[in-house]
């Protein structure tokens, strides 16, 4: 046991590891090669002398180091070492022997053209399959090692995935001794048959009783999956028989992590709701993007927000010259500035504290960074936080939203994105409305500035999406909160239905419309099926491994001010035109005149500055006249009319 713990110690250590693997890649490759010489005197029936001999021996090894080197192979790490290792290999084995030839040519005229080429044919082969060879024999040793010494002390886990999954890159991440689960094997969903994938065998299940049989005979307590597709797939199947014996089911992260050796089973994520609502992985150009935002100088407003965090996660990626961080929340800023900083250290940051509603403020960072991409997600969004506050929305969305982007204007900014949202659509609720002004701003000056009515160069563009899973005070955080007291789950309405969508995807989907547009559009965004809350509610609750209204009540309280049933994108006078994204349509919506906008938003926020809450959404509802009020007392400004 002490020799098996040192053993796994020892080939823990990352630069022991590789100078080991070089230095055993490096005899093994010598050894080929005077072998391959001892098979060419035998079969040609020709003896070489002990100078020959040794000439190769240097000649080999001068070359096999340099081969390495060029490839890398001792990088590979042993224990993450899979079929495309062999590549590696193949590519050394080619390399050494295509160096060592001419070499040999150059310094003996012993070898005849027939013994070079069988020499260099069997050198090849026999570099290939030593190699080869070691590397499985050690990932079978290490992982016979390690299951030795942790398959009584640790929980079973079965993966789960399509044939096309890597087991192997599963080895060490997955076998770590600190780990919470050993790997028992691989679970596929058809007929039983004997079959193994690598070091992993292969358990067939068809229905619930097979799924609980195996359950209970290895005492299997997770399920992993290894990508986000197939819990999309699995959703009524085996989450389904996991759900109802209790078993723990986890997500696989990304490749580069597991390869980083920064997530261990203990800390992986568990399958959330997000997982089952969310839709396959949205793809976006990439490389448009990038082409983009490399080298410019990048805005953000609200960045410690959820949606503002999130497009400065994504938009690291692509070689900013700066990323300005503008928000006016202090933990948060200071919580995205150490995650930036850590998981993106080539990237300049500049977190700047403030508050769109100061234009000097908003003027300094214009004047201080010179942003050539504005992207402006600050904003209040609480619906009854609104209808309560409804000076603060227009103080906040409406008149810092016209700070931002006149100071844009002024400061000569290429392109203004604004996050808007479906509320905004016949807006019932001030929190809506106020999003609407907005972009009536926001476009109206846009289309100023294209007719040559105002100067200026900056092109705008407003995206407009629904709820996102797991924002800051949105429904599903709340829920997780009920669920970890015990209950009740709160739904508004038993027919209440939302249309959902993750944070990346969101955020994917407003920097692809970003580059798409040319200015003075509207995208809305393709947020898939309607869900409907209180199913929401029930998915949570199973997933908890509880039964609905039995372990946890589900309550309805009531809509609340400015709430209504259901979500629209796009008014009733507006249509939509397909762009090349399937994701992303063009809302063709009425104009307005700048002038006009600018005529009556000035007397909107002077009385939103005096707190007069009656004549704020009264001069409101002027503006946006499909503004119309539910669950409100702002619905008596309506029969007023």
């Amino acid at each position: 046991m002490k020799i098996n713990y040192l053993l796994l110690r020892l080939t823990r250590e990352k630069y022991i590891n590789r100078w080991v693997i070089l230095l055993i890649d490096l005899f093994l490759s010598v050894f080929s090669t005077i072998t391959s010489l001892a098979l060419i005197s035998y079969i040609l029936d020709h003896d070489y002398s002990n100078l020959v001999i040794f000439k190769v021996f240097l000649v080999s090894s001068f070359c096999s180091i340099i081969s390495f080197f060029i490839v890398q192979t001792y990088k590979g790490i042993i224990r993450h070492s899979a079929f495309t290792e062999t590549g590696r290999i193949a590519m050394a084995s080619s390399l050494k022997v295509a160096i060592v030839l001419p070499i040999l040519f150059l310094l003996t005229e012993t070898f005849s053209f027939r013994s070079f080429l069988l020499g260099s044919v069997i050198d090849f082969f026999l570099t290939f399959f030593i190699l080869t060879i070691f590397r499985v024999f050690l990932i079978t040793a290490y992982t016979f090692m390690v299951s030795s010494m942790t398959s009584r002390s640790k929980d079973k886990l079965l993966i789960f995935g399509h044939e096309n999954s890597s087991p192997a890159l599963l080895n060490d991440s997955f076998l770590r001794e600190n780990s919470s689960y050993q790997v028992e094997g691989i679970l596929r969903f058809g007929p039983r048959i004997s079959m193994r994938i690598g070091i992993y065998k292969v358990y067939f299940v068809s229905d619930q009783a097979e799924f609980n049989r195996l359950v209970n005979r290895y005492n299997i307590k997770a399920i992993l999956f290894t990508d986000y597709k197939v819990v999309k797939e699995e959703s009524e199947r085996l989450i389904r028989f996991c759900e109802k014996k209790k078993i723990r089911m986890l997500l696989l992260p990304s490749i580069d992590e597991l390869q980083g050796g920064k997530i261990q089973l203990r800390t992986l994520p568990e399958v959330r709701i997000e997982d089952l609502l969310g839709r396959e992985e949205i793809r976006i150009n990439m490389e448009e993007i990038a082409n983009s935002l490399r080298g410019k100088v990048v805005l953000v407003t609200g960045a410690a927000g959820s949606i503002g965090s999130e497009l400065c996660r994504q938009l690291c990626h692509f070689g900013l010259k700066q990323l300005v961080l503008f928000d006016s929340a202090e933990t948060p800023m200071h919580n995205i500035r150490l995650e930036l900083e850590e998981k993106f250290p080539d990237v300049e940051f500049a977190p700047v504290m403030g508050d769109i509603r100061m234009i000097h403020r908003v003027e300094s960072i214009y004047q201080r960074f010179h942003p050539q991409i504005v992207f402006h997600a600050a904003a209040y969004k609480h619906v009854p936080l609104m209808e309560e506050n409804p000076c603060e929305a227009v103080h906040t969305n409406v008149y810092g939203t016209r700070n931002v982007a006149d100071m844009a204007v002024k400061y000569e900014v290429d392109k203004f994105i604004m996050v808007s949202t479906d509320k905004a659509v016949n807006p019932t609720n001030v929190m809506g409305a106020s999003k609407r002004l907005a972009e009536m701003y926001v476009q109206s000056l846009s289309i100023a500035i294209s007719k040559g009515r105002y100067s200026g160069k900056t092109r705008f563009i407003t995206t407009r999406f629904g709820n996102v899973l797991g924002s800051n005070g949105s429904v599903i955080p709340r829920f997780r909160e009920q669920l970890a007291k015990g209950g009740p789950l709160t739904v508004t309405h038993p027919d209440i239905i939302r249309y959902f969508m993750t944070i990346p995807e969101a955020c994917r989907l407003v920097l692809e419309a970003a580059f798409m547009g040319k200015g003075n559009e509207i995208f809305v965004f393709d947020m898939g099926t309607p869900v409907k809350i209180a199913d929401l509610a029930r998915r949570m609750i199973e997933l908890a491994g509880l039964v609905p209204e039995q372990d946890i009540e589900i309550k309805y309280t009531g809509l609340r001010p400015g709430e209504k049933l259901y979500e629209e994108l796009l008014a009733t006078k507006e249509n939509t035109l397909p762009t090349e994204n399937e994701k992303i349509y063009r809302a063709q919506v009425r104009e307005y005149d700048y002038e006009d906008i600018c005529t009556v938003m000035n007397p909107l926020i002077d009385l939103a500055i005096k707190v007069d809450k009656m004549g704020t959404v009264r001069m409101m509802k002027g503006i946006v006249p499909e503004f119309k009020s539910k669950n409100s007392v702002y619905e008596a400004l309506d029969k007023a009319e």
